[in-house]
């Protein structure tokens, strides 16, 4: 195979071409299954091994779910069919179901048009890079037994146990009494669950974008677009809004005035708390290069010391194993609580983010006033080819020119989306117009230097 089957966070594509194609769905889930069964300490229950899957409101899921069946049970194991829901709850479930592994058939984020396949080991965490690139290398010369009939087992009863979960991480001396809170499911995987969360642990909640059509996921909607949720905040004199992206793997909440709280403010709001408490594992959080200049530097005032870790939630997840950390996620709203959980999860955020705010008798835009952050501007910039940023002389000359500039003031990245055709320009300082001026020459010295200046005009 000449291209990577495996990016960032699992296999993405659109159903019906390269890699999501009947033959290839079937042989990641036939040869997962045979790999996970390896898992050195796996402990099965009495019924045969089995696995978990899971998916989110995308038309294409239940297909790719019966495709990869197809192979689990060519690998001899059973399928669990928990249906529509969040990813958070595969990474709950399968070690208490003594599942072989577990998988969710999601493109998070993306578009309606896309989806994907990301897997989970028999400890709830996601699958590493050397167990992917098995399974990409066993694709190569692949030779499947003929017996490919899915065995399958209804598992949407296990919808009751995971909100169950959920309720029990929230303070039990604590409720949601009283309080008004706009959700945004983006029309995708917490649409069945969050509403209903929040209204039993006492909320007064205002559900929009709750009715996947199959279509609709992630559209002007959730957590890549939460201008609707801040309106509505406003307009209802609601408490908060929370937002969820399409799988519900992250949130964002907005505070009563309709300001937007992303994963780094979210992170020191809990992190306070825990370290308050005691309960901050070696007062340490982990946190991406991406995060703001101001909030660690304000984690570091309260004696609370940062991990600094590659893009994405794979490394994150990294240092807080190999630290044992309790802590640590990404600005963009995926936040690992690991007393709790081995993988984001967007309703559990939620639920310590507000558990928080409800211990502190203070409202949201409170916390919010309390954060240093510095500007940043992050320009997300289409591609049509990921040329090697190293070799690209003229840009890499205006950025060592620029993080001259910003020394000791801010910082500066650029880097490829794993996910997505895209260049992240990332500039924080303490004049958002000259970070904002520096983004767009870069983008131009980018669009220029590689020959892609023409296709926009």
């Amino acid at each position: 195979m000449s291209e990577r089957l495996f990016g960032t966070d699992g296999v993405r594509g659109i159903p019906g071409k390269a890699p999501l194609v009947p033959e290839t769905v079937r042989g990641i889930g036939f040869l997962a299954a045979r790999l996970m069964l390896r898992q050195p300490g796996l402990h099965l229950n009495g019924g045969g091994p089995s696995i978990l899957l899971a998916r989110d409101t995308r038309g294409s899921g239940a297909a790719l779910g019966r495709l990869l069946s197809e192979g689990f049970a060519a690998a001899g194991c059973k399928t669990i069919d928990l249906g529509v829901i969040p990813t958070g709850a595969i990474s709950y479930l399968v070690p208490k179901r003594r599942a072989v592994c577990g998988v969710v058939v999601s493109a998070s984020h993306n578009p309606a048009e896309f989806n994907g396949i990301k897997f989970f080991t028999a400890q709830g965490l996601k699958m590493d890079p050397a167990a992917e690139e098995a399974i990409e290398r066993g694709l190569e010369n692949l030779r499947m037994p003929s017996d490919q009939k899915p065995r399958l087992e209804d598992g949407r009863a296990s919808r009751a146990d995971y909100l169950d979960f959920l309720r029990s991480t929230f303070p039990p001396h604590l409720d949601l009494a009283g309080l008004k809170l706009v959700v945004d499911c983006a029309n995708g995987a917490s649409s069945a669950f969050a509403p209903e969360l929040f209204k039993e642990l006492g909320a007064e909640v205002v559900a929009i974008h709750s009715r996947p059509s199959g279509r609709n996921i992630n559209e002007d909607c959730g957590a890549m677009h939460p201008e609707a949720l801040l309106k509505e905040v406003v307009r209802r004199k609601a408490f908060a809004g929370v937002c969820f992206d399409g799988d519900a793997d992250r949130a964002l909440l907005c505070d009563e005035k309709g300001v937007l709280l992303d994963g780094d403010a979210l992170i020191c709001l809990s992190a306070a708390r825990l370290h308050r408490l005691g309960l901050l594992r070696r007062d340490k959080v982990v946190l991406t290069v991406m995060s703001n200049f101001g909030i660690v530097a304000g984690l570091k005032e309260q004696g609370i010391e940062v991990v600094s870790v590659s893009v994405g939630d794979r490394n994150v997840t990294e240092a807080i194993e190999k630290e044992h950390l309790s802590l640590g996620g990404e600005n963009s709203g995926h936040i690992i609580f690991r007393d709790y959980l081995a993988t984001g999860d967007g309703l559990l955020t939620a639920v310590q983010t507000l558990a928080a705010v409800r211990e502190s008798g203070k409202p949201m835009s409170w916390h919010r006033r309390h954060l240093r952050v510095v500007p940043q501007v992050l320009h997300n910039m289409r591609v049509e080819r990921r040329v090697p940023l190293e070799g690209l002389k003229h840009l890499q000359g205006a950025v060592s020119r620029f993080t001259r500039e910003l020394k000791g003031r801010g910082r500066l990245f650029l880097r490829y989306s794993g996910t997505e055709p895209l260049l992240r320009i990332m500039i924080e300082g303490p004049s958002r117009t000259r970070i904002q001026a520096m983004a767009h020459e870069l983008a131009k010295i980018f669009l220029h230097e590689t020959g892609q200046e023409a296709s926009r005009k």
